[in-house]
C-alpha cells in the first residue's frame, strides 16, 4: 500500500473515532437531559445504555474487524436503535427523523454508489414501518410538554449539524487524497513505461522473427509460473516479484506481457486475479464465508481496490456480477 493510500485509510480511522467520540458525548447529553431535566426513566435508561454499548463495544473490536465491516455493522444497527426514539416521540415530533439523515452520507464517504442507494432506501424503510406502527397500534410513552419537546428538538438539530458537518470536513479530505493518488499513480505509470520503452533495444527487421519467437518463450515461462505456483495471490507479489521468481530482467519480463496485448504488468496481474475470483465466485458458499476471502484470496489487498479493478475488467461490479451467474445457473438448471 502506498503513501497515499495509508493516508487514506488513516483519515477514516480516524473520522471513525471522531464519530464514534462525538456520538458518545451527543449521547451522554440526551441521557442527562431525561435524567435530571426532563424525567423520563424508560428513555434515560435507553440512552445511557446505548452510550456503554456504543462505546464499550468499539474499543473492544476496533483492532479486530476492518473498518467496512464496521461502518457496516453501525449503519444497519445505528436506525434500528433510534427506532424507539422515533415511535416515543411521533405525536410531538417528527424531528428524530434527523438521526437518520447521516446514513446516507456515511455509506457514501466508505461505500460504492450501490451500497449508498441500498442504505438510503433501508433509512426510508424504517421511517414507513414506523408510521405504519405509529398509526396502527397503540404505545403508552410518557407525554411531554410541548416546552420539553422545542428544548429536545434544538439539542437534535444541533447535533446533526454537528455529525453532517464532521462527515463533509473528512469526506472533501479523503476525496481530495484520493484524485492525488489516483494521479500519482497515473503518472508513476507513464513514467515506467516510458522508461522501459527507452531501455529495450528496437529489432533489426531480419531479427524481429527470432524476437518474437523469444517472446513468445517467455511468455509461456511466464504463463507456466503464474498457473502452477500460483504467484499472484501474493498480495505483495509485482513485477520485481515476477523477475526474481524467473531469474529474467523485468524489462523483458514487460515486453513480452505488452508483446501478448497488455497494456502492462499491473493488467495483466490483476487480469489472473479476477479469473480466480470468478474461479472462486462458482465454488464457494457465500452462507459459510465472505467476500472478504474471496478478494484476499485472490491477492487483492482491500475491497475497494478489488472493486475498481473488476468493474474496469468485467464491466459490471463483483456483486452483480454474482447475481448474474447465480441466476444464469437458475435459467441453465432450469
Amino acid at each position: 500500500m502506498n503513501t497515499k493510500n495509508e493516508q487514506i485509510e488513516k483519515l477514516k480511522q480516524e473520522l471513525i473515532d471522531r464519530y464514534i467520540i462525538l456520538m458518545v458525548i451527543i449521547l451522554g447529553v440526551y441521557a442527562a437531559i431525561f435524567t435530571f431535566y426532563i424525567y423520563d426513566k424508560i428513555m434515560s435508561w435507553y440512552l445511557i445504555g446505548g452510550l456503554f454499548f456504543l462505546g464499550y463495544s468499539y474499543v473492544l473490536v476496533r483492532k479486530k474487524f476492518p473498518n467496512y465491516a464496521l461502518i457496516h455493522l453501525y449503519l444497519i444497527a445505528a436506525p434500528l436503535y433510534n427506532f424507539y426514539v422515533m415511535l416515543a416521540f411521533w405525536d410531538n415530533s417528527v424531528a428524530s427523523f434527523c438521526w437518520l439523515l447521516p446514513i446516507p452520507l456515511g455509506a457514501y464517504i466508505f461505500f460504492s454508489k450501490k451500497e449508498v442507494i441500498i442504505y438510503t432506501i433501508y433509512v426510508l424503510l424504517i421511517i414507513i414501518i414506523g408510521y405504519i406502527l405509529a398509526n396502527n397500534l397503540t404505545f403508552k410513552f410518557p407525554k411531554h410538554s410541548q416546552k420539553e419537546v422545542l428544548f429536545t428538538d434544538t439539542i437534535l438539530i444541533t447535533s446533526n449539524i454537528l455529525v453532517v458537518t464532521l462527515l463533509i470536513y473528512y469526506k472533501d479530505k479523503i476525496r481530495k487524497l484520493e484524485i492525488i493518488s489516483q494521479f500519482t499513480q497515473n503518472l508513476k505509470a507513464e513514467k515506467e513505461k516510458e522508461k522501459e520503452k527507452a531501455l529495450v533495444p528496437k529489432a533489426a527487421p531480419e531479427d524481429q522473427d527470432a524476437d518474437n519467437e523469444a517472446m513468445e518463450k517467455l511468455f509461456s515461462k511466464i504463463e507456466e509460473s503464474m498457473t502452477e505456483n500460483m504467484l499472484f495471490k501474493d498480495v505483495k507479489f509485482n513485477l520485481s516479484s515476477l523477475s526474481v521468481a524467473l531469474d529474467v530482467n523485468s524489462t523483458y519480463i514487460s515486453k513480452a506481457i505488452r508483446y501478448k496485448g497488455y497494456p502492462n504488468f499491473n493488467s495483466y496481474l490483476n487480469t489472473y486475479r479476477i479469473n480466480y475470483v470468478k474461479k472462486l465466485f462458482t465454488e464457494i458458499d457465500f452462507q459459510k464465508t465472505t467476500l472478504m476471502y474471496v478478494y484476499t484470496e485472490a491477492g487483492f489487498s482491500n475491497q475497494s481496490t478489488f472493486n475498481r479493478v473488476f468493474k474496469q475488467i468485467e464491466g459490471i461490479t463483483p456483486s452483480e456480477y454474482f447475481q448474474k451467474t447465480l441466476k444464469d445457473s437458475s435459467e441453465s438448471g432450469l
